[in-house]
């Protein structure tokens, strides 16, 4: 008891029962009665050793740090290392010390002059890898967006920007799967030289070019050191397009503006006389016929029909009998909708979608290509591929019929192998009232036109035909 009276008249706290006792009245404490207060502290430290201290959970902790840091370093420095040896290179590393150690150890002479002879190669290679380049690298590509066959080239500038003349260089340019290489001579300082290289625009498609990356190798070949300059860049190969008159694109048996038999409260078209019925609006009310039959009469009106055009292009492998067919129908896509786009018309341009490899089904789906402007839709064309997973034209139709709505005139571009029946299938999927034409790609084939059951069929066999194609549908 007394002991209790001098600590409390010392200042010591005192806790009383419901302070130290639980929900169930055992005792509990919480972080600040322990010194670290690291009690419910989940990291590093307490996985090593737990709430533990004192010098030797230090020393744990302080030599598992050091390892830490050892193993990265010692990573950083391995992969610069593995980046810059060849193969060739860890060869002749591992028999160096190997003919070295032989030789000594059987005292035949000349192992060990090879093991030297391998140790001095090792080590003249090694300096190849030791200077700073004075040099900066910079690619320029002059055109981003050209047309299959169009020129394009791109240009490698290196700048001096040290105080001594700097050394030769090779510069490496990848482009798309090969590369291509500029040589830069000494410059003095300040002094500068530049390399034009091609770029091959003979298929559609994407190019990469970059990143430019120098080569300081050795000439035996251990070592190789590669220092990128540059980022990469994208130059579009447009698919080739021809220029369409307007009436062709917006008009197929569809003038804009025309009346249908579809009947709207609103429009331009005057109809007929109705009775009132709530809901119309009162600025429709013809008062005076409304006068004479002493009951509210409405007007109606015709909807007027807008031309909604929807381009179709199928990326299925087995609806082209090769890869000219395909490319051509990529062009009469680009064309009319670049056409469509200029005109400002309304206009979908869908591609068929793939099923992946390992599906366990069909993908049903199309893929919307960009019409903000012509330039963005041939953009999205040079990316399409046929291939043997992508949806075939009947499903392409019917998918695009389900999903787009308002449609007035749909074509549907596909190759030679896609029968009459297959056609007359697909055209069945837009309604009634969609003037559905089907192109066809097919350079062995007489170019014309003719009608399956309410569908035109144009065959053309080269891009030019189209133009005529479609100026011999409005007329008929």
């Amino acid at each position: 008891m007394s002991s209790l009276l001098n600590r409390s008249a010392k200042g010591q706290p005192q806790h009383t029962a419901a302070e130290h006792s639980g929900p169930s009245g055992n005792k509990s404490r919480s972080d600040s009665d322990f010194p670290t207060a690291i009690r419910g502290l989940d990291n590093a430290r307490t996985r090593i050793v737990g709430y533990r201290t004192g010098f030797l959970a230090d020393l744990i902790v302080a030599t598992v740090r050091f390892s830490v840091i050892a193993r990265e370093m010692l990573s950083r420095y391995a992969k610069r290392v593995t980046a810059v040896v060849t193969p060739l290179g860890w060869v002749v590393l591992l028999l160096a010390p190997t003919t070295l150690i032989v030789g000594y150890t059987i005292a035949w002479q000349e192992l060990v002059v090879v093991g030297f002879a391998l140790a001095a190669i090792a080590f003249m290679a090694a300096i190849y890898l030791f200077g700073r380049s004075q040099l900066t690298i910079s690619l320029h590509v002059g055109h981003h967006r050209v047309v299959v066959g169009e020129s394009a080239s791109g240009e490698v500038q290196g700048v001096n920007e040290g105080k001594s003349r700097s050394l030769g260089v090779v510069a490496e340019i990848p482009i798309a799967a090969s590369y291509a290489e500029a040589v830069l001579p000494s410059l003095r300082p300040g002094g500068s030289a530049t390399h034009e290289f091609l770029i091959p625009t003979q298929r559609r498609g994407v190019i990469s070019v970059g990143p430019v990356r120098t080569v300081r190798a050795d000439p035996v070949g251990l070592v190789r050191r590669e220092l990128v300059w540059t980022e990469s860049s994208e130059v579009f190969v447009h698919p080739r397009t021809i220029s369409i008159p307007s009436v062709s694109t917006g008009l197929i048996r569809d003038l804009e503006g025309n009346p249908t038999k579809d009947l709207a409260n609103n429009d331009i078209s005057f109809h007929a006389l109705r009775e009132y019925v709530r809901g119309d609006e009162r600025r429709n009310i013809h008062w005076k016929t409304t006068a004479r039959t002493g009951r509210y009469m409405v007007r109606q009106f015709e909807e007027t029909r807008r031309s909604h055009l929807v381009i179709a292009l199928s990326l299925a492998a087995a609806d082209y009998e090769n890869d000219y067919e395909f490319e051509m129908a990529v062009s009469v896509a680009g064309s009319l909708g670049a056409q469509a786009i200029r005109d400002a018309r309304t206009v979908t341009v869908v591609a068929s979608e793939q099923t992946p490899q390992f599906a366990k089904r069909k993908v049903f789906a199309v893929r919307a290509l960009s019409t903000l402007t012509g330039v963005r839709l041939l953009d999205d064309l040079t990316r399409v591929q046929r291939a043997e997973t992508a949806l075939r034209l009947i499903d392409v139709a019917r998918v695009t019929s389900d999903q787009t709505n308002g449609v007035s005139v749909a074509f549907l571009i596909c190759g030679s192998t896609v029968t009459s029946q297959q056609l007359r299938a697909a055209s069945t999927k837009f309604a009634a009232n969609v003037e559905v034409v089907a192109i066809v790609c097919d350079p062995e084939a007489v170019p014309g036109l003719r009608r399956v059951s309410g569908l035109s069929v144009l065959t053309i066999g080269y891009l030019e035909e189209l133009k005529r194609a479609l100026s011999r549908s409005v007329a008929v």
